[in-house]
């Protein structure tokens, strides 16, 4: 069970389930938010499943260059078969789905195109540069989605701050996984990342402008007067740090990753002041 637990990433699926939560709060407010529970509640199963799932497969499909670059994960170190990784990866995505047909017509939808998007980036895309690193910010961004998707009644700004939620966090997301394949470059020897087609110096400018986009991005919600100074005043310290992940992305990607990570979970800090502060 270990290797199972380990395998599905508890700290990343967590993470997933608390971004739908906070979104749908953010994106509904708190009395829509309360109202739509059982909604917001299945919604965040789902993804933290769908995250367990998606990282389940990534082991299944790294099982060969996990074994240079991430040698203590269950596969390499043998704690699960990469048959069994496979079979746990299926009932993920089966439960992810069952939990989304709870929420609504509109999870279920964005579970289904998602789990099409995680197959397609690790049968092929992963390997092809940047339009993988796109696609998995592409699937962190639609978190925020499906937050908003768990508390939709046909307002139009709870679509809107979603928007810009799942923005923001693609944007950083993009940056991140850039930063990633910059540090796993001696072990991607199967995939034409973008480091290895441009050089670790452009790639790592790219990483920065992702970043420096985000933060750049973060400011547009108090411009439309969808949030108010509670929550300018927390995103301007995610901005500081995916700023400084920006600037160290090239010279040392393993630290530029880590620092989106903190950046990302005060972003949401940010959104949640935002939505319960004004």
């Amino acid at each position: 069970m270990r290797g199972y637990f380990r395998l599905s990433r508890p700290g990343n699926a967590g993470m997933s389930a608390a971004g739908v939560a906070v979104a749908a709060l953010v994106a509904g407010g708190p009395a829509v938010f309360l109202a739509q529970i059982p909604a917001v509640g299945f919604a965040a199963l789902a993804a933290a499943l769908f995250t367990a799932g998606g990282n389940a497969l990534n082991d299944y499909f790294d099982r060969e260059t996990d074994r240079v670059n991430h040698p203590d994960r269950p596969i390499p170190r043998g704690e699960v078969s990469a048959d069994q990784a496979l079979k746990f990866a299926s009932l993920m995505f089966a439960l992810s789905l069952a939990a989304a047909a709870v929420a609504g017509i509109l999870a279920v939808g964005i579970v289904a195109l998602n789990f099409v998007v995680m197959v397609s980036y690790e049968k092929g895309l992963k390997a092809r540069g940047a339009g993988g690193n796109f696609l998995i910010a592409y699937l962190v961004g639609s978190l925020f989605a499906f937050g908003g998707a768990a508390v939709y009644t046909g307002t139009p700004v709870v679509l809107q701050r979603a928007f810009l939620m799942g923005s923001l966090a693609a944007l950083a997301t993009a940056g991140r996984e850039i930063a990633k394949d910059i540090e796993d470059l001696a072990g991607d020897v199967d995939r034409a990342t973008l480091p290895r087609r441009i050089g670790v110096p452009r790639a790592g400018a790219v990483a920065a402008a992702c970043f420096v986009a985000g933060a750049a991005f973060s400011v547009v919600p108090p411009v439309f007067g969808l949030f108010g100074l509670p929550y300018l005043g927390t995103v301007l310290v995610a901005d500081a740090i995916f700023i400084y992940s920006g600037a160290v992305s090239a010279k040392n990607p393993g630290r530029a990753q880590r620092a989106a990570k903190y950046g990302m979970v005060v972003a949401l800090v940010a959104f949640l002041a935002g939505g319960l502060l004004g």
